[in-house]
């Protein structure tokens, strides 16, 4: 794209569906805010620290420092594991385990301040929303809301989560002829077991965000939930579901849309993953906030990626998963 190109225009999606053809999809936070308003917020630490019921203490903030790290996952499993060789010396786990604990019930609250409930969605809209992702041969939601997960386990005719329900991920379903959807940051669904493998939570609907509390130390959700993009590659790192994950977008055939995704510098590892891919053409969705905002966006993509791929974009609410009828609006 030429400088000249860097316009306030944007095409609806209907008008570059058929030339796209796009086998893959991004999905961004900005799905989920077409839906939910209030994930549009700066962080789950901080959230986690301002809940009323048990943010996190400054001993539990202490731990986060000392491992140099905002991710719940990692933490959690450090104090998991301290716990274990703990009682394993004979040494008092009273400590870890408060700690753990502590942790886990402010990271509780902080989601369930955020989450829209079960009840709240209108089936209708999730049905929509399933419609939509089922157009991809591979789903890439970097959400670790359960919003992606509902709207696939309203009708999973179609669809391959990879996950094998006794024992868990299951990597040679990579080569499924369904639609594949694979949670590059994890999910509230997603458990990370003891032995470092990954399942998927037995529960649905509303039981997957009511029944979130998991006080078996060892087994922690598996969430990449925000900081800097190393610190989401270290956890990334760290698990066999995650890291086959990055590296099937990294690896990504076929034209690939991005949606609802601002591909910060906190998610620098996913843009590496899409360069090193290098799909055939990348359509991408802008909000159309204010032409000043759309050419600004369009240059910030442009900047990641346009020396990778042709390059699109399209208005992100002419989108199934950005149509302004998907929004909850209490009452």
């Amino acid at each position: 794209m030429a400088t000249s190109d860097l316009n306030a225009t944007l095409p609806t999606w209907a008008a570059l569906a058929e030339a796209q053809a796009c086998t893959g999809l991004l999905l961004g936070n900005g799905a989920s805010r077409a839906v939910w308003r209030t994930f549009n917020y700066p962080s789950l630490f901080e959230r986690a620290q301002q809940v009323r019921n048990r943010p996190l203490a400054q001993t539990d903030l202490a731990l986060f420092k000392a491992l140099g790290t905002e991710s719940f996952t990692q933490v959690l499993v450090a104090l998991g594991n301290t716990a274990r060789v703990n009682a394993a010396l004979t040494i008092s786990s009273t400590a870890p385990l408060n700690r753990y604990y502590s942790i886990k019930e402010a990271l509780i609250h902080a989601v369930r301040s955020l989450h829209i409930t079960w009840q709240q969605l209108n089936p209708a809209n999730l049905a929509a929303i399933n419609r939509a992702l089922r157009h991809y041969r591979t789903v890439y939601s970097s959400n670790y809301d359960l919003l992606c997960h509902w709207a696939v386990w309203h009708n999973m005719a179609g669809f391959d989560d990879l996950m094998d329900p006794d024992d868990g991920f299951d990597a040679r379903r990579l080569a499924s002829s369904a639609t594949r959807v694979l949670y590059l940051h994890g999910g509230l669904h997603l458990v990370r077991n003891r032995d470092g493998s990954t399942r998927q939570r037995a529960a649905g609907g509303s039981e997957l965000l009511d029944g979130f509390a998991i006080n078996t130390p060892g087994d922690v959700p598996l969430l990449v939930n925000e900081g800097h993009s190393e610190d989401k590659l270290r956890t990334i790192g760290q698990n066999a579901y995650l890291s086959a994950a990055l590296q099937q977008l990294a690896t990504h055939r076929g034209a690939l849309c991005v949606f609802g995704h601002q591909l910060g510098t906190q998610d620098a590892h996913l843009v590496h993953a899409v360069r090193s891919a290098r799909p055939e053409r990348i359509a991408v969705s802008i909000f159309p906030l204010s032409d000043a905002w759309v050419i600004s966006q369009k240059a910030h993509y442009r900047s990641l990626l346009g020396d990778v791929a042709a390059l699109s974009f399209f208005d992100a609410t002419s989108h199934p998963l950005g149509a302004p009828g998907l929004l909850h609006r209490p009452g």
